[in-house]
């Protein structure tokens, strides 16, 4: 820390007095009989790739905790002298707790590319001093339809109604599309592997097919029955009969064999779209094979390539000059983290035990 570096022992805005965020269309903030997240992202989250996804890096960044700094300059270069927390920084919402707040605002990033927090009181200074988050599917902004999202909208409505001051709108732009967007394609493949492997799953038998063997030949009609029928039988009991003009040939090929190839492969490829390594996810991949090494560095690669972006999303919007006075900032307190990490790993690391050979 440098020579004239100042004590810092109380926060320069916690003694100020507050004073509720105004507004109208904001009445139906908080009144959860309207909310949703949207079915989009209800049908994305039934994928079990996408969310072992999400709920990693929602654990990762909900539970991190908050620093608050300013820069000095030192002659040399700039030192960060830390300061006391503000309330909000411990507790955006008060009704909820951080790791919720956090966790939701990054979901929102995830799936739409971006997030949104109501300021709900402010300091006099006119600084926020408490937030709600806003589920992204309810808000629209009618001069950005997306997927793309070029900077924040003066015009923001939630649940269809316009908020008349856009600045009580704290709005969150992720640097990555949206999941829902640029994974359209990929959830829709695995969506429909999904369906197929439901159906498989209800069958009793191998799939294949009856072939009439001799006798007159049987009309379409006909067949259809007699397939529905020794399907019904399968079901209920197993066992089917069939006379000596039909036979039943189970398929060379199994379609639910190769459903079950296909389903790897989309894991694999939902693994991709969501940025998260696939063995985290327990995507199977050919000539991979998880090592110590790997579950050491584990945490470090979930931060590096699937959260990194969306927690510097988070704690440079809320340093912005409309949430923090000049020269302030948040940040998460990711090195504490992962040391905390290793250092469990540390722990737990196996011991190799030489066997001491008895004297001859």
């Amino acid at each position: 820390m440098g020579f004239f570096t100042p004590k810092v022992t109380t926060a320069q805005m916690s003694a100020a007095p507050l004073k509720a965020a105004a507004g109208a269309g904001a009445a139906q903030i908080n009144d959860f009989l309207a909310y949703t997240t949207g079915a989009a992202e209800q049908r994305a989250l039934q994928n079990p790739t996408v969310s072992r996804s999400k709920d990693l890096l929602a654990s990762m960044i909900g539970c991190l905790e908050m620093r608050h700094y300013s820069k000095q300059w030192t002659g040399e270069r700039y030192e960060e002298i830390y300061l006391p927390l503000e309330p909000w920084m411990e507790q955006p919402d008060p009704k909820v707790t951080r790791n919720f707040f956090y966790s939701n605002l990054f979901a929102d990033l995830f799936f739409h590319g971006r997030a949104f927090a109501f300021v709900t009181s402010r300091y006099s200074t006119g600084l926020p001093a408490s937030f709600t988050w806003l589920p992204a599917a309810m808000v629209t902004t009618p001069n950005q339809t997306g997927p793309q999202w070029f900077g924040p909208s003066d015009v923001v409505q939630f649940n269809g109604v316009d908020i008349a001051d856009s600045n009580d709108v704290i709005q969150f732009l992720s640097p990555i599309q949206g999941l829902l967007y640029q994974g359209a394609r990929a959830l829709s493949i695995a969506t429909h592997l999904d369906q197929a492997a439901d159906r498989y799953a209800t069958l009793e038998t191998v799939p294949g097919y009856l072939q009439q063997k001799g006798g007159e030949t049987l009309d379409s009609d006909s067949l259809s029955e007699i397939a529905a029928a020794w399907s019904s039988m399968r079901r209920q009991n197993a066992i089917g009969a069939l006379n000596d003009y039909i036979e039943f040939k189970e398929f060379s090929v199994s379609p639910a064999e190769v459903v079950a190839e296909q389903r790897k492969y989309q894991s694999l490829e939902m693994a991709r779209v969501a940025n998260i390594p696939a063995y985290l996810v327990s995507a199977p991949q050919e000539g991979s094979g998880l090592t110590y090494t790997n579950v050491q560095d584990s945490n470090r690669q979930l931060y590096l390539y699937g959260a990194k972006p969306f927690i510097e999303c988070i704690q440079q919007t809320l340093s912005a000059s409309n949430v923090l006075p000049r020269n302030r900032y948040v940040e998460f307190d990711v090195e504490g983290y992962l040391a905390e990490e290793m250092l469990q790993d540390i722990m737990v690391e196996p011991v190799i035990q030489t066997p001491i050979e008895s004297p001859s």
